[in-house]
Order: structure tokens, then sequence, then C-alpha cells
């Protein structure tokens, strides 16, 4: 697929076949979340692919849907390494956003391949926390599920162009 036909047909993913991801494409968009950029190459960023069969009702603790728990076959979350990420000169921590970039390298690969994705950032972090066995100093910052999908696109209502974009001045 042209990248340009990628980021045009990627959409949130509500609803997902249990068919199994084959081991070689899972592995290729997982490479795509490591090989993100990071503020100063530090790589503050982790994954955790939690397979779902099994783990429905501990999944819904984190966040409550079936689309979410018991429909894709895995489930990722991004994290961020709290002491890893880089810190601009006027304080901004750049970590959320190297999670960020990663995450959305792995949905585009993940569209790419042919998968389903829904950026999920209205979880419940605690409850990810403790179900996904995070230490201390590693914050989950959004999630998705992976899998096939197995409804149709909605339409996307976007902005135009020039209400986003600004040549040389705001």
């Amino acid at each position: 697929m042209e990248f340009s036909d990628v980021i045009r047909s990627r959409y949130s993913v509500r609803a997902y076949s249990s068919r199994d991801i084959p081991r070689d494409v899972l592995d290729r968009v997982l490479e795509a979340f490591v090989l993100a950029p990071t503020a100063a190459n530090r790589q503050p960023i982790g994954l955790v692919v939690v397979r779902t069969e099994g783990r429905e009702d501990e999944l819904r603790r984190i966040y409550n849907a079936d689309w979410f728990a018991s429909q894709p076959p895995i489930v990722l979350a991004a994290c961020l390494i709290k002491d890893k990420c880089w810190t601009r000169r006027d304080g901004k921590k750049y970590g959320d956003i190297d999670v960020a970039i990663a995450m959305d390298h792995l949905i585009l690969s993940a569209t790419n391949e042919g998968l389903g994705t829904c950026w999920i950032g209205a979880f419940d972090p605690d409850a990810a926390r403790e179900v996904l066995g995070l230490p201390d100093n590693v914050e989950p910052i959004a999630l998705t599920p992976l899998g096939y999908a197995t409804d149709s696109p909605r339409r996307k209502l976007r902005k135009p162009i020039d209400q986003i974009i600004h040549y040389d001045r705001w």
C-alpha cells in the first residue's frame, strides 16, 4: 500500500475478529514501534503485548468495552519509562511525545498489514499498572486493540487544511 493510502485508510476500529495474527505480521508491527524516533535517541518507550484470551476480566478493569477486552486477539499498552526521557532546557519532558510517535508508527504499520487499531487514552491507569505488572518508573500512556476489523470505516470529519496549516507565521 502507498504510504498516503495507509494514512487515509486508517480509522478507529471498534469491532474485531478473534482471528489470530500471524507471527511475522505481528513482528513487523512491533518493529515499527521500536524503530520510531525519540528525543535524543533516549528510547524511553516500552510496549506490553497482551493476548486477550482468558484475560478478558482483567482487561475490562483497564477499559470496559467488549470490542477492547474480548474481541481482538491482542491488546497493546504503550508505556513511558519515566526516568529515561529527554528534558528540554525549559523543563518540558518529551516522554509522552516519544511514546505517541512510536504508537503512531505501530498504528500505521498495523494498517499497512491489514490490521485494525483504536488509540485509547481514556483507560484506568492504576488498573493498567496492576494488571500489566508495570514497575513504578513505567507509566501506561496509550492502549490499542490489535486485530482484524469486522466493522467499516466511518466518515472522518477533518478541518480544512487552511485552518490547520500556517506558513511563515501563525
